[in-house]
């Protein structure tokens, strides 16, 4: 599933491409057909993020809800001859088009047609995202230190802190030392103020450069004399995906488990275990992990 830094990335790009002047919308596939109508030839003012949900703003108090859930997919395109977009390809939800590009959205799992009431409705529902400039951290951590849950769960549940994925969370951990089972009733004020702001620049790279870089400069290929990695997601880190090899600090092999019904991935010594009053929290051995109880 796209984590934030895609979802504002897209933004950014639909209101480059699209916003300021009247846009075509259309619904190919026919699902978004009668809404597409209703908006089609208005201005798009702009397109913004909100955790993993998109939002296309038009004029007269029409949005666009978008959620890609695990495959959605939207891509904007430039027309090579103006005014001359192609057929569509598969099954296309919506098109926005203009004299100059085209943008088709496919395999959404949301694609709803909402006013400003049911938009705010979406962003109170979650917690406040690294990538907005209007987020309250307080809101997350009040919700993370009254918690037993795993850290690793919490970082991930879009009501706690919106537009954190897998890859963002199994990183973040590993880069201030927290095992992803350790409760979050457990973490210090400081702890936790260290990594939103380790997220807030983690996701803005994410942001300028379209893919999750997380290790160090100190851990680089080119520093370390390693080849990069080769993997679907792209980037360099730390743990993701990692299971089975050395870690970048310590060498320790990176191991993995089911958090919550997702793979969750951590190295054994640079993340240690949490005890607190003789009680341990979170396997070592094996792929298995637990939630504490």
């Amino acid at each position: 599933m796209p984590e934030g830094h895609t979802l504002k990335r897209l933004a950014l790009h639909l209101t480059e491409a699209f916003a300021g002047r009247p846009v075509r919308v259309s619904s190919p596939q026919g699902r978004f057909a009668a809404e597409a109508a209703t908006i089609d030839g208005s201005t798009l003012e702009r397109a913004e993020s909100a955790g993993k949900h998109l939002f296309l703003d038009f004029a007269a108090d029409h949005l666009v809800h978008i959620h890609l859930g695990l495959i959605g997919v939207f891509e904007i395109s430039t027309l090579a001859t103006p005014d001359a977009a192609p057929a569509p390809i598969g099954q296309v939800r919506l098109r926005l088009s203009n004299t100059q590009s085209y943008a088709d959205l496919r395999g959404a799992t949301r694609c709803d047609l909402i006013g400003s009431i049911g938009r705010a409705e979406v962003v109170a529902a979650l917690g406040p995202d690294p990538l907005r400039a209007d987020a309250d951290p307080d809101l997350a951590w009040q919700r993370i230190r009254r918690s037993n849950r795993a850290i690793g769960d919490l970082v991930m549940d879009q009501a706690v802190l919106a537009g954190i994925g897998n890859v963002y969370r199994a990183e973040v951990l590993f880069r201030h030392g927290i095992h992803p089972l350790r409760p979050g009733s457990s973490l210090r004020a400081g702890q936790f103020a260290s990594i939103w702001a380790d997220l807030v620049a983690l996701m803005a790279t994410g942001v300028e450069t379209g893919r999750i870089d997380t290790v160090r400069p100190e851990h680089t290929p080119e520093a370390m004399g390693r080849p990069p990695r080769v993997d679907d997601h792209g980037g360099e880190v730390y743990v993701y995906r990692r299971n089975g090899m050395p870690c970048h600090v310590c060498g320790s092999l990176v191991r993995t488990g089911e958090l919550v019904g997702r793979n969750t991935f951590w190295c054994p010594r640079c993340q240690p275990v949490f005890r607190s009053r003789g009680r341990t929290v979170g396997h070592t051995h094996g792929r298995s992990t637990r939630r504490p109880t």
